[in-house]
């Protein structure tokens, strides 16, 4: 896949989508093909860094105790201390997942992350994972991290062989957009045990847009 096949795309796209009241995003869909998805090893499930951006401001929460608690605070969009887990509800605890993009999780404190959080942020892909960098030692400086997360999106096949995901917004340049969806396609076909074989059809549309095909 080239940049001028995907900036070709891009503008099929937006052809595709008629202007609305709101900032649709691109969403990027990859169609996969032989792949066994009940072997682990056969399944996709990796973070990639957009050298652009999403072109809007993800929402983090910092779970920690005191020895990173003043740092997260003045870092993260919403920091929760061990000591106030137990007062957290199920009801507060949906409410966060559905909040906040990402959670950042203090390492040593992971097994009361996981009895407090575990069931709600895991049906949600939420839970902090490692892979990410979203786990964290008691000494860690934590602007970075927020910085990182700005930009990071998952890749991750479930039940089907598709993948989606975000990789931009409408009021993006199409050079930026086409740069994001260059480095997402790259590292999916990286990750795939047969590399660009897996891959069927990738796709692009805008959030209330039909699909184009990029590089078909």
């Amino acid at each position: 896949m080239n940049k001028s096949s995907i900036l070709e795309a891009i503008k099929k796209a937006r052809e595709a989508s008629s202007k609305k009241k709101f900032n649709q995003t691109f969403d990027l869909i990859l169609n996969l093909k032989e792949l066994n998805l009940k072997n682990p090893e056969q399944k996709l499930d990796i973070f990639v860094t957009l050298p652009k951006g999403l072109g809007k401001k993800r929402k983090l929460c910092a779970l920690v105790d005191n020895a990173l608690y003043t740092e997260a605070k003045d870092t993260f969009d919403k920091t929760i201390l061990k000591s106030d887990f137990p007062n957290i509800s199920q009801k507060d605890a949906k409410k966060l997942a559905q909040d906040y993009d990402y959670f950042i999780a203090q390492a040593n404190i992971m097994p009361d992350i996981a009895k407090s959080f575990g069931k709600i942020l895991g049906v949600r892909g939420k839970m902090p994972n490692p892979k990410s960098g979203a786990i964290v030692p008691p000494k860690a400086t934590l602007k970075p991290i927020y910085e990182k997360f700005q930009k990071i999106i998952r890749l991750i096949t479930k039940t089907d062989l598709t993948v989606k995901c975000a990789v931009g917004r409408e009021d993006m340049e199409d050079d930026d957009v086409a740069e994001n969806i260059l480095a997402v396609y790259n590292a999916a076909v990286h990750a795939l045990p047969q590399e660009s074989a897996n891959v069927k059809k990738v796709l692009l549309k805008l959030t209330m847009g039909a699909p184009v095909g990029v590089g078909n």
